[in-house]
């Protein structure tokens, strides 16, 4: 909500908060404190993310926590920038400063002032969609499991060896 206010202090904007955790009343209280319960939609769990996602500017994941980053991915493939933090493995995930901007858990600032950069200048804002689905296509099922598949077979040869 922090970075959403700061954004919208520069530049119109809406967010959508997909999703329901134990973050949203906490959430939806904030957004009203703030004023910008106008431009914020609470959606709550969805089916057709990639409709929504389709729709959208930019992905904002500024997770304090984060095992792969899967969400991000999700956006990228839909041809959105993200802005996220860098949590766990994400930054494997979004490349900073070509498929959107990783800054330090908790730059609250940073992510708010990499958002209004992205979406002032329209050059760089399509490089960047261009660019996350690109990384986006590069960890399809063709191309990743394979290497799953590899690395499965080491260990079990591993452990047969053991025996």
């Amino acid at each position: 909500m922090e970075i959403f206010s700061l954004i919208r202090q520069e530049i119109p904007a809406k967010l959508l908060m997909i999703g329901d955790g134990p973050e949203r009343q906490a959430a939806e209280l904030q957004s009203r404190s703030l004023g910008m319960d106008a431009d914020v939609r609470f959606l709550g769990k969805q089916e057709a993310i990639e409709e929504l996602l389709a729709v959208s500017d930019l992905f904002i994941m500024p997770s304090e926590s984060e095992s792969f980053g899967l969400a991000a991915l999700e956006a990228m493939a839909c041809e959105v920038p993200v802005i996220s933090s860098d949590a766990g493995g994400i930054p494997e995930v979004n490349i900073d400063g070509k498929t959107g901007f990783v800054l330090p858990i908790k730059d609250v600032k940073g992510m708010a002032e990499k958002a209004i950069l992205l979406l002032k200048d329209e050059g760089m804002l399509s490089d960047f969609r261009e660019n996350a689905y690109q990384q986006a296509r590069k960890f399809s099922l063709e191309k990743i499991l394979p290497h799953y598949e590899e690395f499965y077979k080491k260990v079990l040869k591993n452990c047969i060896d053991c025996n």
